[in-house]
């Protein structure tokens, strides 16, 4: 799994308990995997379709540094499925984990509609991503 950014712990994410609030964490997290999946579905207009269950692992405390970590776990012909962990990053102790969130592309209408990934295997998925990666390493050294 690889970690895309990271959020400060700061005094007004916390809760009663002093600890990273649960509610703060998880709009962290839609916010970073939608950045994410639109980025791998070629698109900025996606929207959260479903969450599975949410693994609270561990607590976070104010100072802390979170990082997110994503990957691709299935696609669909509108959709993208993607695994998330959070952990810290100092310690690297796991903080929370959701094996499945699913994001649909939309058109300018708002209806679901066929991303550049679609009909990929996960694998053709990967190294179109790292070619991806490659090509705007060499674009910024040029």
């Amino acid at each position: 799994m690889k970690y895309y950014s990271r959020h400060f712990v700061k005094p007004g994410d916390l809760n009663p308990a002093q600890r990273l609030f649960g509610g703060q964490l998880l709009a962290w997290i839609d916010e970073e995997a939608a950045i994410f999946a639109g980025c791998q579905m070629g698109t900025p207009i996606v929207v959260t379709k479903l969450m599975s269950e949410i693994d609270f692992v561990s607590s976070a405390f104010c100072g802390d540094v979170v990082e997110f970590g994503f990957e691709v776990v299935d696609i669909g012909r509108t959709s993208l499925t993607i695994r998330c962990e959070v952990r810290n990053k100092q310690t690297r102790a796991l903080i929370l984990q959701v094996e499945r969130i699913v994001f649909v592309a939309l058109d300018a209408e708002g209806n679901p509609t066929p991303h550049k990934k679609a009909g990929m295997t996960l694998e053709e998925a990967h190294q179109a991503t790292q070619r991806e990666l490659e090509l705007r390493e060499q674009r910024m050294a040029s």
